[in-house]
């Protein structure tokens, strides 16, 4: 499969999720409508996807929330499947993507250094 098609279905994959997550349709109650998918990495055999997962809730419930997300991989997976038109579909991988969060504390710790040198000059 092409690399455009490949982007193309990570980003149907994340957006048909999200939209699962968002609906309440996984009925898990560790998911939180909080979790956002950031991105989904398809390998390139269509075997496995890797379904990125990140909330500014706290670490403990973000990671509960993706054990949520991967026992209901197989109802996610199905209820995409009949939307989606191909061959194979992916088996689904969740991972927690701290990268959101990380990148949110730095600008929270640059503000405050900005502010701390205006306090002292």
């Amino acid at each position: 499969m092409g690399q455009y098609r490949i982007q193309r279905l990570n980003d149907q994959l994340r957006d048909e999720i999200s939209q699962l997550i968002l609906r309440g349709e996984v009925k898990d109650p560790r998911v939180s409508t909080f979790l956002s998918i950031n991105r989904v990495e398809v390998t390139t055999d269509l075997g496995y996807a890797k379904v990125y997962v990140s909330s500014f809730l706290p670490d403990g419930q973000v990671k509960k929330g993706v054990d949520g997300l991967q026992a209901a991989a197989g109802f996610i997976q199905r209820e995409i499947a009949k939307k989606l038109r191909i061959r194979q579909f992916p088996k689904l991988q969740f991972l927690v993507d701290a990268g959101m969060k990380a990148g949110f504390d730095m600008v929270q710790k640059l503000n405050e250094l900005e502010k701390a040198e205006k306090e002292n000059n």
